[in-house]
């Protein structure tokens, strides 16, 4: 065999190899690039994440101290107006503006506040008259409305439930 066929057969080799070598090269270049640009991505989401919860932590915090001391002063007030018209509810028969008996009135406090059996003191029934009392411009919830409606309707009953006490 010649030399020139080998070193020609040989620089045709080199020139394969180097090829396959630059091919390998560009690949792995490609995907350590691409896997370099995804780290870099999911770093950056994470951090972009963090920052804004943080920012937003920072300001729940923020809005937490401005606002709290209101907060607790409307929940303050709202329960001072609870517990004076609870208060109320039982106290108003004895009010000079209640127009009934106080001895005729019957506290029930729930689904209504109070039940007037009027004249009942003096031994006649005049008539029977169911009370909800509110304060301001509060207004009847659902509930109320609905007993309301019922008794507006007359669509009031007398029942007697008799339990016979079984005797052993």
């Amino acid at each position: 065999m010649d030399v020139s066929i080998f070193l020609g057969l040989a620089l045709i080799v080199l020139l394969l190899a180097l090829l396959f070598f630059i091919w390998r090269y560009t690949d792995l270049k490609s995907t350590v690039d691409q896997r370099a640009r995804e780290m870099f991505r999911e770093w950056r989401d994470k951090e972009l994440e963090d920052t804004a919860n943080k920012k937003a932590q920072l300001l729940f915090d923020e809005w937490r101290k401005k606002y709290e001391g209101q907060i607790r002063k409307d929940a303050i007030e709202k329960s001072k107006a609870v517990i004076t018209g609870k208060v109320t509810e039982h106290l108003i028969p004895y009010l000079p503006t209640f127009k009934y008996n106080p001895r005729d009135v019957r506290f029930i406090g729930s689904p209504v506040d109070l039940i007037v059996f009027d004249g009942l003191d003096e031994g006649e029934i005049r008539r029977i008259v169911f009370i909800e009392v509110k304060a301001g411009k509060s207004g009847l919830t659902k509930r109320e409305k609905l007993i309301k409606d019922a008794i507006e309707q007359k669509k009031v009953e007398w029942e007697l439930l008799r339990h016979e006490v079984p005797v052993s």
